[in-house]
């Protein structure tokens, strides 16, 4: 059994990391650090724990874990990391925004790998250190990755996407109270959300002629979690030949898969699958992508990371049925 620790326990990506690790057959929690909470029970603050767990948060930190969790806020795990050093066999898993970028990879003579196994899983599977994607990135990238890698990417990709109300964590702020969020939708961020850098990256690495522009509209809905994301582009070829490049690129994608139905939230929240599905209309391509936003957006592609880089099977720990009904 691995000994895992976790930073910042409170939030909702630690809640689901504690989660899936106390049923992870190769991981053991050693540790879930957080100064707000130390001493008190884990299951008082996720409470879906409850007889799951007699764990308590603690201040203390075992710098000699095999794995840690940063569950932080965006921008402060590289402060974390230079006042708490770790060992050297310790593998980091960053669920912030710190290490996306390759100009911000390197970091205390760590490489910091992109961890988006659909993209790179060799990649990951030889790293020690990983800068775990972006919700909206994870959705996207994922919709546009078998375009990108066949050079198809020529002309504007539009984009719509809509997140739950756990997108934006646990503290409150005016968009995130109840009376405000139900029955309410609305944009943020129009065309400049900070998940774009990843995405731009990614599609560059793959294709590195696209120079047309990514459009994205974020959205937030009323419901709790998962996003659905419709993005279009041209494309010149049949509808049976997208979905075989679909189909083709993701063959051996254990959570990522392509359907000839139209998809809706219910079939992944819960789950740390990717749904796609390819529309033709005119020369324009229409791709859905569905994810839940805490699970394969956040803590289960932190696990199914975790999951390659110790040589686990790669679904340990996340074989999770949706909630249907």
């Amino acid at each position: 059994m691995i000994q895992v620790g976790i930073i910042g326990g409170a939030g909702y990506t630690a809640g689901e990391l504690i989660r899936l690790l106390l049923q992870h057959p190769k991981a053991a929690i050693n540790f879930v650090y957080s100064t707000s909470n130390a001493g008190n029970k884990i299951a008082n603050v996720h409470q879906d724990l409850v007889g799951s767990t007699d764990l308590t948060f603690t201040n203390e930190i075992n710098t000699s874990v095999d794995v840690l969790f940063l569950c932080l806020g965006h921008g402060h795990s590289k402060q974390f990391l230079e006042t708490h050093p770790f060992s050297n066999h310790t593998k980091i898993i960053d669920l912030g925004n710190d290490f996306r970028l390759e100009a911000d990879s390197t970091f205390q003579g760590k490489e910091f790998v992109y961890g988006l196994p659909e993209f790179q899983k060799e990649a990951i599977q030889q790293a020690s250190y990983i800068a775990n994607p972006g919700c909206f990135a994870t959705a996207i990238q994922l919709a546009l990755l078998p375009l990108a890698n066949a050079g198809l990417l020529q002309e504007d990709v539009h984009i719509n996407a809509v997140t739950g109300a756990t997108g934006a964590g646990t503290s409150l702020s005016a968009t995130t109270h109840y009376t405000w969020r139900d029955n309410n939708f609305s944009y943020y961020k129009p065309f400049t959300h900070q998940h774009l850098g990843e995405i731009n990256q990614t599609l560059h690495t793959l294709q590195n002629s696209f120079d047309n522009d990514v459009w994205f509209m974020p959205n937030r809905g009323n419901f709790s979690r998962g996003i659905y994301a419709t993005l279009y582009t041209h494309f010149e070829g049949t509808l049976e030949e997208a979905t075989q490049l679909y189909t083709e690129y993701y063959k051996e994608a254990v959570f990522t898969h392509v359907t000839e139905q139209e998809l809706h939230l219910k079939q992944v929240v819960n789950t740390n699958k990717c749904l796609l599905h390819v529309h033709k209309h005119g020369n324009k391509l229409l791709i859905t992508s569905v994810i839940d936003n805490l699970l394969k957006g956040a803590s289960g592609q932190a696990i199914q990371n975790m999951n390659l880089m110790f040589g686990f099977q790669e679904d340990n720990g996340l074989q999770l049925k949706a909630t249907y009904f």
